[in-house]
């Protein structure tokens, strides 16, 4: 299975090394719950987080209602969530841990000018096919970590997004075959510094930015009852809503755009996806507080601070 690659991520979480590298030795491990289907077998409705303990990095299942922080748990994956992961015994109150980035992807690859409403309020037209990019991993940050705003950089806008973990090495996957290459779905922010884009004829500077990418809480491996051509989005900013959409509202769905991307590159496991925005993207600035919220997954919060700052 794929190890991640080594570095040091923006988050201040350290070497970026296989999860479960860090901690002791496990507890006699226990095989996650998992459902026959057409094609590999996938997990039932766990939340896959990763996790800073007492112990080190791992992966870990969040267990809990999301309505109750206080009671919901982080229970210790042994190395990695793919395939069929086991258990090593260990957990701890979430509140008792650090959530970071839910997944270490090699790259990020992310759908520009994917809702309509989108387009029209940044005065473009729609694509007849999906209009890809990509941000390095480098810029990934989880939960509650501060986006960074370069000094030099105005106005920096937010951009909520589903976004889609790749479960298994694919190429060439046809539509109808996405959903069995998919680990599960997770939320994104495509931090973007809109007078670099404009500048620039092309986005790879004002989107590739040190934090410009928080993903989190976690990862959510079968959103049923929910579906996840259908789920409601919101974006809200120091407390007003700015976003308020569905995912039904994307010009290329899920399978279009996996089709998509896997016919130009190879996609790895836990290579992230982010699907594209809805219209209400804006600007935010340090001290603002920005909240993504997707239904069937959570919601992902981040602070905003300007470098150079006192």
């Amino acid at each position: 299975m794929l190890a991640q690659s080594p570095g040091t991520g923006p988050d201040g979480e350290g070497p970026q090394r296989p999860a479960g590298s860090d901690c002791r030795a496990p507890h006699r491990a226990v095989p996650a719950r998992i459902v026959a289907r057409q094609g590999p077998a996938k997990l039932i409705q766990m939340r896959i987080g990763r996790i800073a303990s007492p112990d080190g990095v791992a992966f870990a299942s969040i267990d809990g209602e999301l309505g109750e922080p206080s009671e919901m748990t982080a229970r210790e994956i042994a190395e990695h969530p793919f395939g069929t992961p086991t258990f090593t015994g260990r957990s701890w109150p979430l509140a008792d841990v650090r959530l970071l980035a839910p997944i270490l992807a090699s790259k990020v690859v992310c759908v520009g000018k994917n809702y309509a409403d989108h387009i029209a309020e940044m005065g473009g037209r729609p694509p007849a096919d999906p209009v890809i990019f990509l941000k390095p991993n480098t810029a990934i940050i989880g939960p509650n970590t501060p986006i960074r705003l370069p000094a030099n950089a105005s106005p920096v806008h937010f951009e909520g997004e589903l976004a889609i973990v790749i479960g298994r090495a694919c190429k060439d996957v046809p539509a109808a075959q996405a959903v069995d290459n998919i680990l599960g779905y997770t939320i994104g922010n495509d931090v973007s510094a809109r007078d670099q884009q404009q500048s620039d004829g092309q986005w790879t500077r004002a989107k590739g930015h040190d934090t410009f990418c928080p993903v989190g809480p976690w990862i959510v491996t079968d959103l049923a009852p929910f579906d996840p051509a259908d789920l409601e989005l919101r974006t809200v900013v120091n407390g007003d809503v700015k976003q308020h959409a569905r995912t039904s509202l994307m010009i290329h769905d899920i399978g279009a755009i996996v089709e998509w991307i896997s016919a130009i590159m190879t996609l790895l496991p836990g290579d992230l996806i982010l699907t594209g925005t809805p219209a209400g993207v804006g600007p935010i600035e340090d001290g603002d507080t920005v909240s993504i919220t997707i239904e069937g997954i959570g919601t992902l919060t981040n602070p905003v601070v300007r470098k150079g700052k006192p």
